[in-house]
C-alpha cells in the first residue's frame, strides 16, 4: 500500500508539473511564449527552439507582435554641438560628468535593473575611438582581449556579427561592409534586415543611417564604420517598439553618443540565471534615453557581448569569449 501511495505521489506530482508546464507555453499569458520565440528566433543557429515548441503560424504572430519601426531620417550632425555648455540635470547626468579622479579619457559606470546586469562606458573624447579588425580576416576572427592587447587600448567592445556557417562561428568574416580609415576595405551586401551603417565621420559624429555603405563612405565622410542594428535612436527620436521589439532577451552591445559628443559603450550580460538574464531592446533604448544619448544602434550580441578595460575581460559572456571580426577600441 506504501509503494501504491509513492506511486500515486510521483505521478500527481509529475501531472501538476506537466499541467503548469502546458499553461505556461500555452495558456493565455504570452510572456513566456513571446521571450521564448523572439529570443529563439532572433539567433543565427537555434531558431529550431521556436519551432520545437510553437507552429509556424504562432510563430509568425508573435513575430509580427513584437517589432521594431526604426526612424528613418537621414543623420543631423548639427544635433551635436560640443561646445554648448554642459548642464547637470539629473543623477544619470551625474554619472557621465563626474569623471575618475586623473581620468579624462574614459569612466566605467555599472549598470543593473530588472533580471540583468551590465556597464556603461562614457568616452569623453570620440576621436579616440576606432575600429579595429581581425589579421585573420576571412579566416578566423580574434577574441576582444587579443584585440585589446595587439592594439594596447583602454576600452575596447564587440562590434558587428559575422557570415561564418559552422554553427558557432570562428568570426572571420563580418556580417556586412566595413569601412576603416576612410576606405571601403570589405564590402557585404547582405546587411541585417534591419539598421544599417553605424561608424564615425571625421568630425567623430556617430553616423545612423539605412543608405549603403558605398553611398554613406563619401556622402558622410566616414572614418570608421560597420553594419548592424538595429537602430535604437536616431537624431533625438527613439525607434518604435511594440512588445519586445522582436528580439527577446539576451546579452546585449550598444553604442551611442550624446549631444555633447560624449560617445556610450552599453554591454548587458545575458543567460545566466543568479548573474543576468539579458535585456530586450526596450530597455537598452530606455538606459540609452536615460543618459541623453541622442543617437543609438544596437550591436552583435549574445555570445559576443564582451567589454575589455585596460586589456582585462570585465564582464561576464555566458560561453566565454567569442572570436570577433571586429571591435571598437578606445586608445589614448
Amino acid at each position: 500500500m506504501k509503494k501504491l501511495d509513492k506511486l500515486t505521489t510521483i505521478l500527481l506530482i509529475f501531472n501538476i508539473l506537466m499541467g503548469l508546464s502546458m499553461f505556461i507555453l500555452y495558456g493565455p499569458f504570452p510572456f513566456f511564449r513571446d521571450f521564448w520565440i523572439t529570443s529563439a528566433m532572433t539567433t543565427r543557429s537555434h531558431q529550431y527552439l521556436a519551432y520545437i515548441l510553437y507552429d509556424d503560424k504562432t510563430i509568425r504572430e508573435v513575430m509580427a507582435n513584437n517589432t521594431i519601426i526604426e526612424v528613418n531620417e537621414a543623420p543631423n550632425t548639427s544635433l551635436i554641438n560640443k561646445k554648448e555648455p554642459i548642464k547637470v540635470l539629473d543623477r544619470y547626468e551625474r554619472r557621465i560628468l563626474d569623471k575618475d579622479k586623473g581620468n579624462d579619457l574614459y569612466k566605467v559606470i555599472n549598470i543593473e535593473g530588472s533580471g540583468y546586469k551590465g556597464h556603461l562606458v562614457a568616452i569623453y573624447d570620440p576621436s579616440k575611438i576606432s575600429l579595429a579588425l581581425t589579421k585573420y580576416h576571412g579566416i578566423k576572427g580574434e577574441l576582444l582581449t587579443e584585440f585589446a592587447k595587439a592594439n594596447k587600448t583602454k576600452v575596447a567592445i564587440n562590434a558587428s556579427g559575422f557570415n561564418d556557417s559552422d554553427g558557432y562561428g570562428n568570426g572571420g568574416t563580418p556580417a556586412g561592409s566595413i569601412v576603416k580609415e576612410g576606405k571601403l576595405i570589405y564590402e557585404d551586401n547582405r546587411r541585417e534586415i534591419q539598421g544599417g551603417v553605424i561608424g564615425f565621420d571625421y568630425n567623430n559624429n556617430l553616423i545612423l543611417t539605412k543608405e549603403n555603405m558605398r553611398t554613406a563612405l563619401t556622402k558622410y565622410n566616414l572614418r570608421d564604420a560597420v553594419e548592424f542594428g538595429p537602430f535604437l535612436i536616431v537624431n533625438g527620436k527613439p525607434s518604435f517598439i511594440k512588445g519586445n521589439g522582436g528580439w527577446g532577451l539576451a546579452p546585449r552591445t550598444a553604442i551611442g553618443q550624446r549631444s555633447d559628443g560624449i560617445v556610450l559603450f552599453l554591454i548587458i550580460d545575458g543567460r545566466q540565471t543568479g548573474h543576468s538574464i539579458g535585456a530586450d531592446m526596450v530597455e537598452m533604448t530606455r538606459i540609452m534615453t536615460n543618459y541623453k544619448a541622442i543617437n543609438a544602434a544596437n550591436l552583435d550580441g549574445g555570445a559576443s557581448t564582451s567589454l575589455v578595460v585596460n586589456e582585462v575581460l570585465v564582464n561576464k559572456p555566458f560561453m566565454g569569449q567569442r572570436p570577433l571580426p571586429n571591435a571598437w577600441i578606445v586608445t589614448e
